[in-house]
């Protein structure tokens, strides 16, 4: 119970103020999200964004990212360095200032910087408070200032010395967070920094992103830098698709201060769309104003259009976003002088401006360049008029399953074993394979807050396949109508999805990963919101069991195994029994090791690189097998595939 505080003794003595960078230690998860992988690596981002931030303002053209042996990251640019003289309001200098005080920096001016993504001015700071040091040097007029932090608190006074190059200059900030904030470690993944990096050099043509991972016996470097900006980036991630046209729609200008950017293609196979947003450089993961002005305009001109070109009738009904979409992938990056986002995370952009600017002005390019490509813009008509029929189709199939569903009086699935729990926050769904599967898990799980859907066979490659053999696919529909919430278009809706946690479970084969994919497939395509928000799963069933007397225990791969009997005696006695498939598992077996929360171990999927995930389902799953053949070759020894099953 928690202790209160009698009226008469709650004064001000009561009140706590922490100063300094004490809100940031005592609450790090308002500044970075969290502390766990995600918020660690958003301590670079915030490094990196200053950078970028220089580089905007043209004075900065490479960016240096290092993860160094003693598990520091070091960032270098080439800049104007952060300013080192007195500031006349602290008494510091500018960089004691800038690294120890919240919402100090030169973003808020307008003048410093016209548009930048560190808007808060509590980027650097708030790595300084996260971290055990940080060592900061600046180079400016011929001379380097040096100073060291530990823990955000100041080590020494700012040092200054001649440069041995006097016409150097720039920043470089090296930190080592803080295991007293990041309990679950302070490991960087090079693989998710590439991705961030890669995609901030496609924002920003023309500039180099070096990253060096200095950690192993050799140097991992990765050099970024794209002279074609987001045009180049959509080529990236439609090379292994069929374009609809060939050459990329690119429109580029300035309205309103607001500059904007927007280059899209349509491809032909290819049956879902794939829009990212950016606002000076941030990616807005949950949209915003500049991609509704987008979308709003896309609808818009291509439904003119196709009414000018006779495509569709007076009496037509108009294309659908999604039927105009479709097939679509397209970057907007937008830079505006007073962004307002929804948290220092920043994943939405709000400014309402935006929208408007955005509609009237992509809206004119985009007219224009309909006019002159004419055979470019039937095509697209033509891929969208086909979307339509699809999902008219779809709709024909939907609402003869909801006219079967009142016949039979239920609208879930007859082999959904549902929970009893309403609360979706508490309430899982296991999706598994088989029948067999399907019983075990049933009888093992915790029916207060766990339901069970078995499916048959291998679902559906949605990769391959639009709206219309979703609908015809009985697999699909039970997993749709089990969950809740539809899917893309706009029957979708987050607040009925009926569980918060969707957890794959397949057998640990071929097979079963065969089927974990098509699965992952879906959800990506169609219900990508899911994947955003984390609310897939994928549960990890051992592969052994290993009994020794009266004792057990479980083995979650071969590595592990070997590790156990290497523990035994050399004439120990044991056995191992070696579980091929989830039906094998007696249903108690079936939760200790993977259902029970307490001792199960489940993977959550999350997008860290959309461009790269965007190409790797395009990859292997798409209709294209000689790509899938070159992936398979070349990434096959690196990830040691020595039996694969085809």
């Amino acid at each position: 119970m928690a202790k209160t505080i009698a009226p008469e003794t709650y004064n001000a003595d009561n009140i706590q103020v922490l100063e300094g960078l004490e809100p940031v230690r005592k609450r790090p998860g308002m500044y970075i999200g969290s502390t766990g992988p995600k918020g660690l690596h958003h301590l670079v981002y915030e490094v990196v964004d200053n950078s970028v931030d220089e580089a905007l303002g043209g004075y900065c053209d490479t960016i240096l990212v290092e993860l160094l042996a003693d598990g520091s990251v070091a960032v270098t640019d080439n800049g104007r360095g952060i300013p080192t003289d007195v500031h006349p309001r602290t008494g510091k200098s500018a960089l004691e200032t800038v690294m120890t005080v919240l919402h100090a920096g030169g973003k808020f001016d307008g003048n410093s910087y016209k548009v930048s993504g560190g808007l808060h001015g509590v980027g650097v700071s708030v790595v300084n408070a996260l971290s055990e040091w940080v060592e900061v040097s600046v180079w400016r007029q011929g001379k380097l200032h040096q100073q060291r932090y530990e823990r955000g608190i100041p080590i020494g006074n700012l040092e200054v010395s001649t440069a041995k190059d006097k016409q150097k200059r720039g920043t470089k900030v090296c930190f080592m967070p803080d295991t007293m904030i990041f309990a679950t470690g302070i490991e960087f993944e090079f693989d998710i920094l590439v991705g961030r990096l890669r995609e901030l050099a496609y924002l920003n043509a023309g500039l180099k992103i070096e990253i060096a991972d200095r950690r192993g016996e050799t140097d991992k470097v990765e050099t970024y830098q794209y002279d074609g900006g987001i045009r180049e980036y959509v080529s990236y991630m439609t090379r292994d698709k069929e374009a609809l046209h060939p050459e990329i729609i690119y429109i580029k200008g300035e309205r309103n201060d607001i500059q904007i950017e927007v280059a899209m293609q349509w491809c032909i196979d290819s049956y879902s769309d794939n829009v990212f947003g950016f606002a000076n450089n941030i990616r807005t993961v949950d949209g915003g104003t500049h991609l509704e002005g987008l979308k709003t305009v896309l609808t818009r001109t291509i439904n003119s259009t196709a009414r000018k070109l006779k495509k569709l009738k007076d009496s037509d009904s108009n294309l659908a976003g999604e039927n105009v979409r479709e097939g679509l992938t397209a970057v907007i990056s937008v830079k505006v002088p007073e962004p307002e986002f929804e948290g220092q995370t920043k994943t939405k952009l709000g400014n309402t401006e935006v929208r408007g600017t955005v509609d009237s002005f992509v809206g004119e390019v985009l007219n224009e360049f309909i006019e002159f490509n004419p055979q470019v813009a039937s095509t697209i008509i033509e891929k969208a008029l086909q979307s339509y029929n699809a999902a008219e189709a779809a709709r024909r199939a939907r609402e003869l399953v909801r006219r079967k569903s009142v016949l039979e009086s239920s609208t879930l699935p007859g082999k959904l074993a549902d929970c009893s729990s309403r609360d979706p926050s508490e309430s899982e769904l296991f999706i598994v394979e088989g029948d067999s599967a399907g019983g075990s898990a049933k009888q093992g799980r915790d029916r207060h807050f766990q339901a069970i859907l078995p499916l048959r066979g291998k679902v559906l490659n949605i990769e391959r396949a639009d709206d219309n053999k979703i609908y015809k696919n009985a697999e699909i529909q039970a997993l749709i109508t089990s969950i809740g919430m539809g899917i893309r278009g706009e029957e979708f809706d987050f607040s009925q999805l009926r569980y918060h946690k969707i957890i794959l479970l397949a057998d640990a084969d071929v097979d079963g990963a065969h089927i974990r994919t098509l699965l992952l497939t879906f959800f990506y395509r169609y219900q990508r919101e899911l994947v955003e928000q984390g609310n897939i799963y994928i549960g990890c069933p051992p592969l052994y069991k290993v009994e020794r007397g009266r004792s057990h225990q479980y083995c979650y791969s071969d590595r592990e195994l070997q590790q156990i009997l290497s523990s035994f005696p050399e004439n120990a006695n044991y056995t191992i029994q070696r579980f091929k498939g989830l039906g094998e598992m007696m249903p108690l077996q079936l939760w200790e090791t993977t259902m029970n929360p307490e001792t199960r171990t489940l993977k959550q999927i999350t997008i860290e690189d959309a461009a790269e995930a965007e190409r790797i389902f395009t990859i292997l799953m798409g209709d294209k097998v000689a790509p899938r053949r070159e992936f398979i070759e070349t990434y096959g020894p690196k990830l040691n595939i020595t039996d694969l099953d085809i």
